[in-house]
């Protein structure tokens, strides 16, 4: 078996910054067992999937080592594939279909957009040892299906975090969202890391799937709806945030999508021969 592989930077226009993903266009249905392998072989936060069908793509992501219902970046990573490698005309969207739904991806100029659901958060209690395991202050927690929001009182506290991983795989959810406001006079309007020790991922460079629960979110704090965020790991990315959801109004998971923007380039391509 000769498959084609395409490594892309995704959220970012400068190769070696932003995240990586792997992307596999199937010209048919393969085994979860050989996914896994191949995202495992990859070593990347994420490894996608891609069979075509009629009016669209079914897409699946894999960590190295399990399946996830929902990644941004290697999405972003496929639309770019199916443009730049002729599997899709560019004035057309991507059309996918995923266990989170039906995603659809755009190109805007030299950005593409990409249209998901909102992961709304809920107030909870601090866990225990959460504050030792990011070795921050806390200001309020908040609890998603992707895993803990913790909101802190600074750029600075976010951009030099050092969790200990081990401790934070000790917690209920092991997987954490850290955010503040920028400083002021910065461009973005707030910065975020997330750290998924619990996906075999201590820190996720840039991550799509996290900023659909930031989106509503910085909704409801900064008042309004449309945001500019820069997530803060080493290799750091950009992403464009738009709440379709009026600011103030009332939200259902099913009514409202977060609209994400970002960049890609390809940096690698390669073949599997097993």
């Amino acid at each position: 078996m000769n498959q084609p592989i395409i490594q892309v930077d995704a959220f970012t226009c400068t190769p070696f910054t932003g995240n990586p993903a792997a992307v596999c266009v199937l010209s048919a249905p393969q085994p979860d067992s050989w996914m896994q392998n191949v995202a495992q072989e990859m070593n990347l936060s994420e490894t996608a999937f891609l069979v075509p069908q009629e009016d669209g793509f079914n897409l699946r992501w894999f960590t190295p080592t399990v399946e996830v219902p929902l990644c941004g970046h290697a999405t972003l990573a496929s639309a770019h594939v199916l443009w730049s490698e002729g599997h899709l005309s560019p004035e057309k969207p991507a059309r996918f279909y995923t266990k989170s739904g039906i995603l659809i991806a755009q190109r805007q100029g030299e950005w593409i957009e990409l249209d998901f659901p909102v992961n709304h958060s809920q107030p909870t209690t601090v866990p225990p040892n959460l504050a030792s395991a990011l070795g921050v202050p806390i200001q309020s927690v908040w609890q998603n299906s992707l895993g803990y929001l913790v909101e802190v009182e600074s750029e600075e506290m976010v951009r030099h975090l050092q969790p200990n991983f081990g401790l934070l795989k000790t917690l209920p959810i092991s997987d954490v969202i850290v955010t503040s406001r920028t400083d002021s006079g910065s461009e973005y309007d707030f910065v975020s890391r997330f750290f998924a020790p619990g996906l075999g991922i201590d820190e996720d460079p840039v991550t799509g799937a996290a900023h659909c629960c930031l989106a509503p979110f910085w909704r409801d704090r900064i008042r309004k709806n449309e945001f500019l965020a820069y997530q803060a790991s080493h290799r750091g990315g950009v992403v464009k945030v738009r709440y379709t959801g009026s600011v103030g109004g009332a939200c259902s998971e099913g009514t409202y999508r977060v609209i994400l923007g970002g960049q890609a380039v390809t940096v690698m391509r390669g073949e599997l021969t097993e």
